[in-house]
């Protein structure tokens, strides 16, 4: 059950990669801020009541736009008369963005998976300003499937494997793949080396959303993270890093800068946001190019520079397919230079 009003999946088409969102109207619902039942005369006074996030002004272009559509897919007007109990969709409103000078590239695809390699700074599905420029909106684009959908997220600063699903009754069956962690995830990353630390070594902790939304922590507490650490090659002081087209030489800290790097497999057990990032640091061996972590360096709407990426990459993935009954593995096709 939704209650009284919700959002559902739409099978209306894309547009410019970008899927539908539906909402129920109901047929008398609370307000947000008293318990007065609502009085909605048209289709926008809803939408604006129930999605304060988005302004008066974005609704009236998206009405404007013919973005926003009734059940059969037709636009409708702001005048709309408010009708309970029926369907609106409405898409997302592209503005002009910049765009990433790199693009994925897919390395698997069958009637059931798709396996792309992602480059640095492209997100996984549309956010903030990158909407065209994300992976699964390229994707959409590029291979024609509106039902494309990710089955797992890697942060947009990280560069690697990403899966997703072909068919929406198949997607629950690879995302229980990742709830019940049988999937072997293997990532690189490059960081100094610390002869204070004795390798291989289990990271353990507890990770929470930090008061920055864009951030995390480790707080006291049961561990809800696990993340496994080697030390794969000893490197020079001084490491030029290059991931194909997406990636830049990584940043040097004043801190870090007589350090020798080192070439590391990550093996996390788990996957909580940042988890790595966060476990590096920790350890006193933040990861080369970290805008975050020890210290936001830049904020995530802040202008870019694409030589310095976070030199971290999801290398290898590997799995019981459960639709097929197939071993299956995959390995990325971008490298660690050094």
């Amino acid at each position: 059950m939704c209650g009284t009003w919700c959002l559902k999946r739409s099978k209306l088409p894309t547009r410019d990669g970008v899927s539908t969102s539906t909402v129920a109207l109901p047929s008398n619902a609370r307000t947000s801020d008293s318990n007065a039942l609502a009085d909605w005369s048209t289709v926008f006074d809803f939408l604006c009541e129930r999605f304060p996030a988005v302004t008066p002004e974005e609704w009236s272009a998206r009405f404007a736009d013919g973005l926003v559509l009734n059940k059969q897919g037709e636009s409708i007007s702001e005048a709309t008369p408010y009708a309970p109990n029926t369907l609106i969709h409405y898409y997302r409103r592209i503005p002009d963005e910049p765009e990433l000078p790199f693009k994925a590239q897919v390395l698997f695809q069958d009637e059931h998976l798709v396996v792309a390699d992602k480059p640095h700074f492209m997100p996984v599905t549309p956010a903030g300003r990158y909407v065209r420029s994300s992976l699964l909106v390229q994707l959409k684009e590029e291979l024609g499937i509106d039902t494309l959908s990710p089955i797992h997220r890697i942060d947009r600063e990280t560069a690697g494997l990403v899966l997703l699903s072909v068919n929406p009754q198949e997607r629950d069956a690879y995302h229980a793949l990742f709830r019940d962690r049988k999937v072997q995830k293997n990532y690189q990353a490059i960081a100094p080396y610390s002869d204070d630390l004795v390798f291989p070594l289990t990271r353990k902790s507890l990770i929470e959303e930090d008061a920055q939304f864009f951030l995390s922590r480790e707080v006291e507490g049961t561990p809800n993270s696990e993340t496994r650490i080697e030390v794969l090659k000893l490197l020079d002081a001084a490491v030029d890093i290059s991931m194909g087209s997406a990636a830049g030489s990584p940043s040097s800290s004043p801190e870090n800068s007589s350090k020798p790097s080192a070439l590391y497999q990550l093996t996390p057990v788990t996957g909580k946001r940042h988890q790595l990032r966060i476990h590096m640091c920790a350890l006193g061996i933040p990861i080369e190019g970290d805008q975050f972590y020890p210290e936001v360096l830049r904020g995530p709407e802040e202008i870019e520079d694409f030589r310095q990426a976070l030199q971290l990459l999801a290398e290898k993935i590997a799995f019981t397919d459960p639709i097929t009954g197939e071993e299956r593995e995959f390995k990325s096709l971008l490298r660690l230079s050094y």
